[in-house]
């Protein structure tokens, strides 16, 4: 018999990874733009112009410098 919670849970779809560049730091925290030109307010450390990856509210790491391309669907 399966886990009737595991089957659940595998129904509700992982928060998705976005990347963006840091517009202003503050303690803890910073503002990042998304390439749509939206903005987040995120939990980490950054630096000015630098590119990250975002899950969930919260700075994953660093992200390549790569040229961006948004495509909607």
């Amino acid at each position: 018999m399966a886990n009737l919670f595991k089957v659940f849970k595998d129904l509700i779809p992982d928060y998705p990874l976005f990347v963006g560049t840091v517009v202003s730091v503050e303690t803890g925290k910073c503002v990042v733009q998304l390439p749509g030109g939206a903005y987040l307010t995120v939990r980490g450390n950054g630096v000015v112009g630098q590119k990250v990856f975002i899950r969930d509210g919260v700075i994953e790491g660093q992200a390549p410098n790569l040229t961006v391309q948004v495509i909607e669907v």
